[in-house]
């Protein structure tokens, strides 16, 4: 097993359960730094929707994935979790956590349950491809050793958060093989608004809370934040690959928002059709429709300073509020990567160059917004890669 987060720890397991002689490869000084990332702010573990919700989170690889979901599906992670002593439970917005709330006490319980079923865990040891025989490299602490293993499972991360091991250093090995790589895109992250200086100066870091997204076609609800750069938030990377997309199709794209998405433009018209006074017209949105400070200037970013007065106007204004996405944050900024090696190129999970070398995790070429649907994506192609081998070595 080359890769020590939860793709290839959980092959590794599934393996040594199954009787096999398992050694896992981790190049940084510890196993599941990413994951250990994932859980500072609560461990997302996966998403209790129903799973005719749950596939299509991942986009055009929904058919692709749904074999490996549905045979390690999220009842399937919550148990796995359970067995190693961290009970979870489900919030309000139906996502799963262990109820520590944090990645470390799952982590070392996990550890030790590897080591109680014979798995060997090298840290400091980082795969260098092949030798011209056919050998496994690996360098290790003492120098470049030589493995022949009767299969290798590749888990080797995406391309984002690179000082935490995911540096696609492993693209130009896997090429020389025949694998046909997607380009690493940012998945999961914020972009680049042209804010004036003084709306970034004094909102950034301002919540948008319950509001609705959309972007070229693709729509989502949820919250967002205000950045000095732009916007980020759950439900900015719930939009998927729309604005990264219509970014390099176009230069730029438009975020649409709607500011209270749960009220119809009728029914904000007639509120601010009431008697206004003296009041400036901040003070009237605040109290007709309980606007902050962050929306009501908001409207002024997305509208020009001078928003109209007339309530129909002021209404639409409010249910469509466009501002301009000029830029995705780099990859190293960025929870997810989208790209990796492509299905296509592969027979299952496995190199068709090398039959005996099957892949998982966030190498391979899919992406899906956060919410718990990144981890299980990664825990059931380990799995699935896990079951792959495993079938090819009782062959």
């Amino acid at each position: 097993m080359v890769g020590g987060g939860p793709a290839g720890l959980i092959a590794a397991q599934h393996l040594a359960q199954a009787g096999r002689c398992v050694v896992v490869f981790e190049k940084m000084p510890t196993f599941g730094r990413k994951f250990l990332m994932a859980g500072r702010g609560g461990l997302n573990l996966t998403h209790s929707e129903d799973f005719e919700r749950f596939g299509p989170r991942y986009g055009d690889r929904e058919t692709t994935l749904r074999p490996m979901l549905e045979a390690f599906t999220p009842a399937d992670l919550v148990a796995w979790a359970k067995a190693l002593g961290q009970e979870t439970f489900v919030g309000a917005s139906g996502r799963v956590f262990p109820k520590a709330m944090k990645a470390s006490p799952l982590l070392r319980a996990w550890l030790t349950r590897l080591e109680s079923v014979g798995v060997t865990l090298r840290t400091r040891s980082a795969w260098a491809g092949w030798s011209e025989d056919g050998a496994l490299l690996v360098d290790g602490p003492d120098g470049r050793e030589t493995w022949r293993p009767r299969a290798t499972i590749l888990a080797l991360g995406g391309a984002s958060w690179p000082k935490l091991g995911s540096d696609a250093a492993w693209t130009g090995l896997l090429e020389g093989q025949g694998a046909d790589v997607a380009p690493f895109a940012p998945a999961n992250c914020g972009f680049e608004v042209p804010w004036s200086q003084i709306f970034r100066d004094r909102f950034a870091g301002e919540p948008l809370k319950n509001v609705r997204l959309t972007c070229d076609g693709r729509q989502a609800r949820g919250d967002a934040m205000v950045a000095g750069y732009g916007i980020e938030g759950g439900a900015v990377y719930a939009l998927g690959p729309a604005p990264r997309e219509a970014i390099a199709r176009d230069g730029a794209a438009v975020l649409t928002i709607d500011l209270r998405p749960d009220l119809p433009a009728e029914t904000l018209e007639r509120r601010l059709s009431g008697a206004r006074g003296g009041q400036s017209l901040a003070n009237h949105l605040r109290k007709a429709l309980k606007l902050s400070p962050v929306e009501v200037n908001l409207l002024r970013e997305a509208h020009g300073l001078d928003l109209p007065s007339e309530p129909s106007r002021l209404a639409a204004a409010i249910k469509a509020a466009p501002i301009r996405l000029t830029a995705a944050r780099p990859l190293e900024r960025a929870i997810s990567a989208a790209g990796g090696v492509t299905f296509d190129s592969l027979d299952g999970l496995s190199l068709r160059a090398r039959p005996d070398v099957f892949l998982a995790g966030e190498m391979l070429d899919w992406e899906a917004p956060t919410g718990g649907y990144l981890l299980q994506a990664c825990f059931a192609t380990g799995v699935s890669a896990a079951k792959a081998a495993d079938e090819r070595l009782a062959r």
